[in-house]
């Protein structure tokens, strides 16, 4: 099992979890992150680190956001790994909370 970054994480992109992952298995887009499935081990530090709740086990992926499973495994291939935090993007306390984020996002 492994962890997935969600449509939360669009025009914020909070960068705490990347602090914490042992592993680097974080890859940075334009606005928002993904998980490097091949790379996570399941630690579960990052969940805890996430302030606006955008990362979810594999299995726990609400319903609606399924399609982010396949979506961190597909642009982890193609976006280069984040390994220090950063200040999120400007608009992020806009953003967080808004629903439907994801015509939003920037490939």
């Amino acid at each position: 099992m492994t962890y997935v970054v969600t449509e939360t994480c669009i025009q914020c992109k909070y960068t705490d979890c990347v602090d914490v992952c042992p592993v680097d298995c974080f890859r940075e887009g334009a606005n928002f992150l993904v998980i490097d499935p091949e790379e996570c081990i399941d630690c579960t530090l990052c969940v805890a680190e996430c302030p606006v709740e955008a990362i979810y086990a594999e299995d726990d992926v609400p319903e609606n956001q399924a399609h982010f499973i396949a979506l961190n495994a597909e642009l982890a291939k193609k976006w280069k790994p984040i390994i220090a935090s950063k200040d999120p993007l400007p608009e992020a306390e806009e953003w967080n909370g808004k629903p439907d984020k994801f015509p939003y996002l920037k490939r």
